[in-house]
């Protein structure tokens, strides 16, 4: 029998807690922070904790974002999980529903083929919702990519060794992301952001869907899925 304490566990399925609630920026400072853990007993051990901050300033028609996450975990005592993610974004409004932007990234992640992965890119985005409850923002555009690809040592059929040196990948990219959040109610709310980062030598995809809820007027609880 498997005791599975602090998470729930369905693929990347977490449950975290937060500090502030989504909301749209304003003139000002607003975002979220959140952590997370989780620990499975049985017949894998397993172990993991996340942090995430994603912050907002907006300026009159500029708006200042920056994004921070870390996630590790082991299993049986041995490391599975290392990876840590940065981002930042300028945008300024051309008025009510479109923008332009600019955009870097950077992340580490160990268990992936690649010492790190770069981005900088920028173009235009789209506010198609905007109401109270009810927001859907696209953006997209190009950029330039940098893949630090890692040492590779492959063996075939024979045996032989093959060592692939280490090497820096460096490409034309683009950039695709898109942020949808609706309130059921004050206290109850949906969230989905999806983020693409597209170089000849590598895509990163990334999925987030959560349902958040307010515990009171400065902490909040959600359960998401991440792909």
């Amino acid at each position: 029998r498997m005791n599975r304490i602090g998470k729930f566990v369905l693929g990347a399925a977490s449950f975290c807690l937060l500090s502030g609630l989504p909301a749209v920026a304003e003139d000002g400072w607003s975002g979220e922070s959140s952590l997370s853990a989780g620990l499975t007993t049985g017949n894998t051990e397993t172990s993991e904790a996340g942090l995430g901050i994603d912050l907002d300033r907006g300026a009159g028609d500029w708006n200042f974002g920056i994004q921070l996450s870390g996630d590790y975990g082991k299993e049986d005592g041995v490391e599975s999980r290392n990876r840590y993610f940065g981002a930042v974004d300028l945008e300024h409004d051309f008025n009510d529903t479109m923008f332009t932007f600019g955009r870097a990234s950077y992340e580490v992640d160990q268990f992936t083929g690649f010492d790190s992965r770069t981005f900088v890119g920028g173009g235009v985005g789209w506010h198609v919702l905007d109401d109270e409850d009810h927001h859907w923002t696209v953006r997209g555009g190009p950029g330039f990519k940098i893949d630090e690809v890692k040492r590779q040592i492959t063996t075939d059929s024979t045996g032989a060794v093959t060592i692939t040196p280490a090497s820096t990948e460096e490409s034309l990219g683009a950039v695709a992301q898109s942020e949808y959040f609706y309130a059921f109610n004050e206290a109850v709310s949906l969230s989905n952001k999806t983020n693409v980062v597209y170089g000849q030598e590598s895509t990163q995809i990334n999925n987030s869907i959560g349902l958040t809820a307010a515990l009171n007027g400065h902490l909040a609880a959600r359960v998401s899925f991440d792909v």
